[in-house]
């Protein structure tokens, strides 16, 4: 695995790096294809990222917005990913609702991740067998290695014939929708934002260990990935290639 990695003093540099890497990426997309399509991630520090975003001048138009991953919880849950990500962007640039593509979970677990599919199916105009390419996925990774909602271990993680599907996440007792590896290897850029010393180890071993993606998910790779690290989760690598 080849990876480019940048480690920042803070978890609030890092956030703001990725931010601006993800504008210049989207504007060359659409400078390129007339549009641009970006997947986001949830999370604490995607927020601080997304509220950077968010007071910065940038131009969303030809911008279509989906999740990496989405909780099946009411869009004003706590824990909703959509919820999160209005609060601290939408709610604050000019998105038209047609660019915003989110998970309803408003439906049925089942019926959200068919609906998702049908929405990704018809945005990137897919024909039978085709992948949707993201110009821009930001990814984030938890402590135990997961990353969208692939947890180790979960038998999706070798599914290579659907682009997103429905999991059920055993230790948190919820189900939620998540792209999965073959959309997740087929984008164009791959952003994965990690910060704080819980992730240090798991970096270590997604980074420097061996290739074993079932149970170390955060090695699911797409051809251009850069990591943007803080200092604390990062004190286990050294910049440069991986």
């Amino acid at each position: 695995m080849s990876s480019e990695l940048f480690v920042f003093d803070s978890a609030q540099v890092a956030a703001e790096a990725c931010g601006a890497t993800i504008f210049v990426l989207l504007d060359q997309a659409r400078s390129e294809r007339g549009v641009a399509r970006l997947a986001v991630s949830g999370g604490s520090t995607p927020k601080i990222m997304f509220e950077w975003m968010a007071r910065q001048t940038f131009d969303w138009h030809g911008i279509d917005l989906f999740w990496v991953d989405e909780r099946c919880v009411p869009i004003y849950d706590s824990q909703s990913n959509y919820r999160m990500t209005r609060e601290s962007l939408l709610d604050k640039i000019r998105l038209a609702p047609q660019q915003v593509h989110r998970v309803e979970t408003e439906f049925p677990p089942e019926e959200a991740a068919a609906r998702y599919v049908a929405d990704l199916t018809r945005t990137f105009v897919l024909k039978p067998g085709e992948w949707p390419v993201f110009d821009v996925l930001q990814r984030g990774m938890g402590p135990d290695a997961h990353t969208a909602s692939l947890f180790p271990g979960e038998p999706l993680i070798n599914d290579r014939s659907h682009i997103a599907g429905l999991v059920w996440v055993e230790k948190f007792r919820q189900h939620r929708v998540t792209l999965l590896p073959g959309t997740l290897e087929h984008a164009r850029s791959t952003l994965c934002l990690v910060t704080g010393a819980d992730k240090a180890d798991a970096l270590e071993k997604v980074l420097r260990g061996p290739h074993d993606p079932l149970n170390v998910p955060s090695q699911i790779s797409s051809p251009q990935m850069t990591w943007y690290l803080d200092q604390k989760a990062a004190t286990k690598v050294t910049l440069g290639a991986a």
